[in-house]
């Protein structure tokens, strides 16, 4: 193989991969495939009409099946002992040089840390669809299914029918049925031997650009015998440089298609099909100029434009500090050098605004990466980041792995948030963490910034003593504005009182000032829907979701609306009995209060309140996050009401009422880090109020006022809550001080998931080193989800056993196929 510094080499497939130049002509190519379960790399024929690099993301068969693979690097000849005449061709070249050069090193070091083969993390950075393979797939065949077929199966090949006849198509993925019903290998292989259903392969689908017609003026001299709606056609085309898209063509000069046909057969123009970026733009903005700023702001801005090469920057501001301009100002010289800039946030609903601003400031040099982007776009904007040009992109947890030329600097925005986690598929992976890794390959500052600092962010920055580490702090709002009062209503109080409302008086005072006043309000509350779930008044029984062990929310978008039963876990829906199922009484108590709810009785309190509601309900559809602001910021609306979203980041100049409708669903949680995550959480929503000229006031409603989060977020206290929960943490090794890692497994078969946890939980005891805890196995909090029972083993140890442990990945062989297993590596949620 030719050694030269210029050829992609890879000694072993776990070797790290690195890229030289190739020499000669190579017809051979060993390809990384995109089965999780297989790891080394296979040699395929290139074809004499495909030209392929290095990087290349290629469609390959695969055994039965058309799957996605890399090409990793050629061969001057196949493997010794492999007969040429077995080796398969590559079918196509799906995506030219993918790769970034850093790129192995990240995805190497992300597939080790969090214990995922390292096709998984590739699939995980790139845009969806560039590795697919094909589907088995089980259609039912009606034409040959006999009446009363039912009754000549046996169970497992009568749930499989029921599950297909149940689905219009009567079609579902051989994976699906197998999920969702246990032993359905065998009810398959006895329904297909039988003929009453059909196997089949569905190919993938892959992106591919978007092709649209463009209009080129090719003419020097016009033919005289041009019509005059012909000449102001040539006219516009001229203005417009020679050449625009012919949909573009048509608007601006009020001709049909076919009149610019015209005009190509006379010679005048050419239309032809050129490629168009499906790059997402939407909204309006005017341009914006830097504003001036404080004495912190400009101290935290001259830290960090001194920055040379990697360096951590926590910039710690107060809610309404002017942390955006201290990201804007810092961004702007790297543009002028040719450099690019990454942006994160912790949700999709603060793309649209943050964009906006960034969008004013630097116009067409900003472009967003997110999971609502159609793939189309994501695939388009990923290679567009591939020309070079330096820019800013923004972008939620995902956006991490995008290929942004000569990166001058990463910012964290509300690094704090459990959004910049990876909760599922694998790997399970935290943007921060990855950022880092990032930050320090491609040499570059990474800034995160919060009014609430995670505590492994805090720990680390005042920790570690190397000149690398940077603490900046913004103490006060900009134009000197005072953070927002907060009155503190003990619902009990108001209960004793005889208000049985769920408002208090204190913020049934505030929401009627409101409206006299012309100002806008927030009302957050923790959950969705109407109630957290419905009882009968007679014999207490509680209607739960049949598939997970959960109670149904009540769902009620409006008086005249169908009420519905939904389960927030697996989306199970079902309409609301008119009598119990268990005494047929018709009386139900709704207890607890969802958004749905809220608004109602909002509506009731107050009909003269104009309401928009902001949660995950509302904003399913694209675009919802910035049409919802939109109208709101434009004074449609009187209140926004919603759930977590309210609490990330939104900037909005007019709010100066936040109401916590119940603060109690955040505090009594059975997680370690639900404390941490209750003060962000009320901090950032209190935070939202009295950003603009008008002062502010915040009312949290509590069950709880004496609980020590309710305390710390009256007083702004955020230093003497840290210190608090620190030592907590430390007495009992949980992170910062200590890491865990949880295996979580799940099955169909509540034995057999037991069962096998107990295997596992015996194993690690054999493999794992001494200083590792480890606690379970225990079903997990809610044991039940979408029919599958789950079972947790918790491992904990200190930072300097994680560099001792085995390979994880081994314990999976202890799995049955019919029970899943997952590793969660620095997991935010132990439940």
């Amino acid at each position: 193989m030719d050694n030269s510094p210029s050829c992609l080499a890879v000694a072993e497939p776990t070797a790290p991969y690195q890229f030289h130049s190739s020499s000669g002509q190579e017809r051979w190519v060993e390809v990384l495939t995109d089965c999780p379960s297989v790891e080394e790399l296979f040699t395929y024929r290139v074809p004499p009409d495909l030209s392929l690099q290095p990087g290349d993301i290629v469609s390959i068969p695969f055994g039965a099946q058309i799957t996605g693979g890399i090409v990793i690097r050629f061969l001057d000849s196949p493997p010794p002992g492999l007969d040429p005449q077995k080796i398969k061709d590559v079918e196509e070249a799906i995506a030219a040089q993918f790769f970034p050069s850093f790129y192995w090193q990240l995805l190497e070091r992300v597939a080790r840390h969090y214990y995922t083969p390292l096709i998984i993390a590739i699939r995980a950075a790139l845009p969806p669809g560039l590795l697919r393979k094909s589907q088995r797939r089980i259609r039912l065949n009606r034409d040959a299914l006999p009446s009363g077929a039912e009754t000549f199966c046996s169970a497992s090949a009568q749930a499989v029918l029921r599950l297909l006849q149940q689905q219009k198509a009567g079609d579902y993925s051989a994976q699906h049925i197998q999920r969702k019903i246990r032993g359905a290998r065998q009810g398959l292989r006895e329904l297909l031997k039988r003929g009453w259903v059909e196997s089949y392969l569905q190919p993938p689908k892959r992106p591919r650009p978007k092709q649209q017609k463009a209009v080129t003026l090719v003419a020097n001299t016009l033919p005289l015998d041009l019509t005059p709606r012909q000449r102001e056609v040539i006219e516009v085309l001229r203005r417009k440089g020679g050449e625009l898209w012919l949909s573009e063509l048509c608007k601006s000069s009020n001709a049909s298609s076919s009149a610019i046909e015209t005009l190509e057969r006379k010679g005048c123009v050419v239309i032809q099909y050129r490629e168009i970026l499906r790059l997402s733009s939407e909204g309006t903005v005017t341009e914006d100029s830097p504003k001036a700023l404080t004495s912190a702001q400009a101290q935290a801005l001259d830290c960090i434009r001194n920055l040379e090469g990697f360096s951590r920057v926590l910039l710690h501001g107060v809610t309404g500090s002017g942390k955006t301009e201290v990201y804007l100002q810092a961004i702007a010289p790297l543009l002028e050098r040719g450099q690019s800039a990454l942006v994160l946030v912790p949700e999709i609903g603060l793309t649209p605004q943050l964009t906006d601003r960034f969008r004013a400031r630097f116009r067409d040099r900003v472009c967003v990466y997110h999971s609502a982007l159609s793939p189309g776009e994501r695939y388009d904007t990923w290679r567009q980041m591939l020309q070079g040009e330096p820019q800013v992109v923004i972008g939620t947890r995902s956006a991490i792995f995008v290929p942004l030329p000569n990166l001058g600097a990463i910012v964290l925005d509300e690094e704090h948030d459990s959004s910049f986690k990876q909760q599922q598929p694998t790997p399970t992976y935290h943007a921060r963490t990855v950022a880092q890794w990032r930050a320090e390959l491609e040499d570059c500052p990474l800034i995160l910034g919060s009014a609430t600092p995670s505590l492994e962010s805090w720990v680390e920055i005042q920790q570690d003593p190397s000149t690398s580490c940077h603490y900046l702090s913004l103490p006060e709002r900009i134009e000197s504005r005072p953070l927002p009062p907060i009155t503190i209503v003990d619902m009990r109080r108001e209960l004793h009182q005889g208000n049985r409302s769920i408002f208090s008086d204190a913020l049934q005072t505030a929401l009627r000032t409101l409206k006299q006043q012309g100002r806008q309000g927030i009302l957050f509350i923790p959950r969705r829907g109407y109630s957290t779930f419905v009882s009968c008044r007679s014999c207490g029984y509680v209607i739960e979701c049949p598939d997970c062990d959960v109670s149904l929310s009540y769902h009620r978008v409006h008086e005249d609306a169908t009420p519905l039963l939904r389960c927030h876990y697996c989306n199970h829906t079902q309409l609301h009995p008119p009598q119990c199922p268990e005494c047929a009484s018709p009386y139900f108590k709704f207890f607890g209060s969802g958004t749905q709810r809220v608004a109602q009785e909002l509506a009731k309190a107050f009909p003269e309140l104009r309401c928009i509601r902001f949660d995950s309900d509302t904003t399913r559809t694209k675009g919802a996050h910035r049409r919802l602001l939109e109208r709101f910021a434009q004074g449609e609306a009187d209140i926004l009401l919603g759930t977590q979203m309210l609490t990330k980041g939104l900037d909005l100049a007019q709010v100066t009422l936040v109401g916590v409708v119940s603060a109690d669903g955040l505090l009594h949680r059975s997680d370690y880090r639900a404390t941490e995550r209750a003060f962000q959480t009320l901090t950032q929503v209190v935070g939202r109020a009295g950003r603009g000229d008008d002062p502010g006031q915040a009312i949290i409603q509590t069950y709880t006022p004496e609980h020590p989060v309710i305390q710390a977020v009256y007083r702004h206290d955020y230093h003497t809550f840290t210190e608090n929960t620190l030592k907590q943490r430390a007495e009992h090794n949980y992170p910062p001080y200590g890491r865990v890692i949880l295996l979580r497994l799940s099955g169909l078969d509540e034995g057999e998931v037991q069962a096998t946890a107990e295997i596992i939980a015996q194993a690690c005891h054999n493999i794992l080193p001494s200083g590792c805890e480890i606690l379970g196995p225990a079903p997990a909090s809610i044991m039940r989800v979408s029919r599958r029972y789950r079972w947790n083993i918790l491992l904990k140890f200190p930072p300097s056993v994680g560099e001792k442990l085995p390979d994880l990945l081994q314990l999976r062989a202890l799995c049955p196929q019919s029970i899943s297993f997952a590793l969660d590596v620095d997991p935010l949620n132990i439940e």
